[in-house]
């Protein structure tokens, strides 16, 4: 969860994610008293995480998108404004997320619902709508709720989803419609990129492994090619051996000794000593003693250490802090 910040700390992350000319040409628009206000939050912002500075875009952008005033296209104007800002990759994510949020109500409900609400509305829809839906919930969720689903759907879902190819806008504004009439209720020019492998390899990261083990025995019955390529792109624990030193003692930084201590129940020889190697002597020493006395841990208690350290390395590769390689070299994630 990101950071609760006020209203001038919001601005000042605002200016840091614009960069340091489009910041300047702005503050030249303040008086002395603002401006100064901005520099000592900006002064005083420490441990800035890409969520916050998403939350502050996705906060900003839909009321500059309705600031009809302007006498520009806005949605052109937004788009070129974060991809310069932010270059074409970071800002496309951003940029969907921020219009979806603005004019989708229906579907972005769903995001606030529990799992067991959403699994059942999903059940209830046509298998490739319901595809749709989980693609636009975060990872996270749409694997609780995928979870709750019948053994079979889920293979059903996740094939749809890997082989998704985007969703036009009419129809996106069709569905958020018909859910936002079902839930009481009451985009962008191209097609929403949503779905696809790594959609699917996202969604099965965080589903326990004996249930993601059986949707892509059930995905490769019916498309085994298919099912290699989501595996390939699935990140699993032992892939933090394609840290280089660096990158992997940037991710002990960020972890906790008694979460690091249980994952590790379920590590390779070969993990392990890539991470005893990236310590201090002494530090290395005394986990290895720790790692042998400790008492046997339930599976899922492991598995839950380990995705916990996933999604700080995730939140790390996201924000370029680190890299994740093959041995080939190659870019992995």
């Amino acid at each position: 969860m990101a950071k609760e910040t006020n209203l001038t700390e919001r601005a000042a992350l605002l200016l840091f994610a614009l960069g340091e000319e489009r910041a300047a040409a702005i503050l030249r628009h303040m008086d002395s008293k603002e401006v100064q206000a901005i520099g000592h939050a900006m002064a005083r912002l420490s441990d800035i995480s890409p969520e916050m500075i998403d939350d502050v875009l996705e906060e900003i952008i839909p009321a500059v998108k309705h600031q009809t005033a302007m006498g520009i296209e806005s949605d052109g104007y937004i788009r070129s404004v974060l991809v310069q800002a932010l270059g074409e990759e970071k800002a496309s994510g951003i940029i969907e997320r921020i219009f979806m949020s603005a004019e989708g109500k229906g579907i972005d409900q769903l995001k606030y619902m529990d799992a067991k609400s959403v699994s059942d509305i999903v059940r209830l829809e046509h298998p490739q709508i319901g595809a749709i839906i989980l693609s636009l919930l975060g990872t996270d969720k749409a694997a609780e709720v995928l979870a709750r689903l019948p053994e079979n759907n889920r293979s059903d879902l996740l094939l749809r989803i890997a082989t998704m190819q985007g969703v036009q806008p009419g129809a996106l504004r069709e569905l958020d419609g018909i859910m936002e009439k079902q839930l009481s209720g009451s985009v962008a020019v191209k097609a929403t990129e949503i779905g696809g492998v790594e959609a699917a390899a996202s969604i099965l990261n965080f589903m326990d492994s004996s249930a993601s083990n059986f949707v892509l025995t059930k995905i490769s019955e019916n498309n085994a090619d298919l099912a290699s390529k989501i595996q390939d792109k699935m990140f699993v624990f032992e892939d933090l051996t394609g840290l280089s030193a660096p990158d992997m003692q940037t991710v002990l930084r960020e972890v906790q000794t008694d979460q690091l201590l249980l994952a590790l129940r379920g590590a390779s020889n070969e993990l392990k000593e890539k991470i005893y190697g990236n310590m201090s002597k002494r530090a290395a020493e005394i986990l290895r003693d720790d790692l042998e006395a400790s008492p046997p841990a339930k599976l899922s208690d492991v598995e839950g250490a380990q995705k916990e350290i996933l999604n700080a390395v995730k939140q790390l590769l996201d924000s370029g802090s680190i890299q994740l390689a093959n041995e080939g070299g190659d870019e992995f994630i």
